[in-house]
């Protein structure tokens, strides 16, 4: 699961979200914002998947 960056930045502008606002957005707030409904979850193995892949 990667974090869509180009389109969330490329929404964040058709939006009138300026960068810093869009930084101190919560990830709430931003499913709010833009109707969040087609969110990927992390999911207890995805989480156990990523500290393997990174750990600390």
């Amino acid at each position: 699961m990667t974090t869509p960056w180009p389109a969330m930045l490329q929404l964040a502008v058709s939006l009138n979200i300026g960068p810093e606002a869009f930084w101190r957005l919560s990830l709430k707030e931003w499913r709010a914002l833009t109707g969040g409904g087609d969110v990927e979850v992390l999911t207890r193995a995805g989480l156990e998947a990523l500290a393997r892949a990174h750990p600390d």
